[in-house]
């Protein structure tokens, strides 16, 4: 429920959301999960939208299922959205798949442009108080000559960031137009238990022990520990100053690509080998081999300043980065050994 105390001219504050009832998108994902495990222990009333009935396996234990479909049409939302506080929308399509460009860009406005258009709709006219949106750092582009804030232009270079923008525009407009209040996050790349794609590919290249040509490089990356994601997500959903605001959220210690890679390797416990290499020549070989995107990912700075969230609503990231690193490397070692990994 929400509490609220008397300010100045006797008028009613809104303080906190405590014991909140909560609609998550995403639910079953690396983050829904690990957000519902938060929100769970903290005594909230969660209800995840899965696709179908087998889908439920992946909940989190306590977590209600909705069961939305595909989202490919129109979702009556009404009956998962009674009585809720807040909803998260973390369901996104994220990467492009074996497709014409037109087929990809369609598919990126139906699933992350007009089904937020559509829940956020359905929640404001539910009476739903807030909506937290999990947009992207690639709103603002892919690379940074300095940390990004958040009234910096935007840029977006691929379709996953331009549905974002829009996505984001969609729902500044809801606001403007209900009493539906919309927090957009935009992280950098998030790790941690679970993770798949490109981080679980940089911890499978240290653990393999191959030499990298990678000790030159003199980049600046932020990433954000899924842990810590969970905690902003949570204080953007229960504080009263992060109605229709935009916040960058990281760990706040930014890495190059080779105290990144060194992190890994210690969670590890497993040496990491890198020599040094020309940048340049480094890019020249990564274009004839038809990298050239991963290694500008290697190699490239995009950093975010993330001051904003912590002085407007008094957060900071519960975990260090080495923290987050060395329980990523647990799992994954964990994992790679057959062992049992924790929830």
């Amino acid at each position: 429920m929400w509490i609220t105390s008397t300010g100045p001219f006797g008028l009613t504050r809104l303080e906190t959301l405590t014991m909140a009832r909560i609609f998550i998108t995403g639910a079953t994902g690396f983050i829904g999960r690990a957000l519902c495990r938060h929100l769970i222990s903290e005594g909230d009333s969660v209800c995840g939208a899965v696709r179908s009935p087998q889908s439920e396996k992946r909940l989190f234990p306590g977590v209600r299922p909705f069961i939305c479909g595909d989202l490919q049409h129109d979702v009556d939302w009404s009956s998962a959205l009674q009585g809720v506080d807040a909803v998260v929308h973390l369901a996104a399509r994220v990467h492009v798949l074996k497709e014409t460009e037109a087929d990809a860009s369609r598919a990126f406005q139906r699933l992350n442009v007009d089904v937020t258009r559509e829940l956020a709709g359905a929640a404001a006219r539910n009476g739903v108080k807030r909506f937290v949106f999990l947009s992207s750092v690639k709103v603002n582009g892919e690379f940074s000559l300095r940390p990004f804030r958040e009234d910096d232009p935007v840029a977006p270079q691929d379709l996953y960031g331009i549905s974002k923008k829009a996505a984001e525009e969609a729902l500044r407009s809801l606001a403007r137009e209900t009493a539906l209040e919309c927090t957009i996050v935009r992280p950098p790349l998030v790790y941690g238990q679970e993770v798949r794609a490109n981080f679980l590919k940089l911890m499978q290249l240290v653990a393999s022990g191959l030499p990298l040509p990678l000790a030159s490089i003199r980049n600046r990356r932020s990433f954000v520990y899924v842990d810590n994601l969970v905690s902003a997500i949570a204080a953007c959903i229960r504080h009263p100053a992060a109605a229709n605001q935009t916040f960058f959220v990281s760990d706040g210690q930014d890495l190059s690509t080779p105290q990144l890679l060194r992190g890994i390797a210690e969670g590890l416990g497993k040496p990491v080998r890198l020599f040094p290499f020309p940048v340049s020549l480094l890019a020249g070989v990564a274009r004839a081999a038809g990298l050239n995107e991963t290694i500008r990912r290697l190699t490239e700075s995009l950093a975010v300043d993330s001051a904003k969230i912590q002085n407007t609503l008094d957060w900071h990231p519960p975990f260090s980065v080495q923290t987050g690193l060395a329980r990523t490397a647990q799992y994954f070692s964990g994992r790679s050994s057959g062992g049992t990994a924790h929830e």
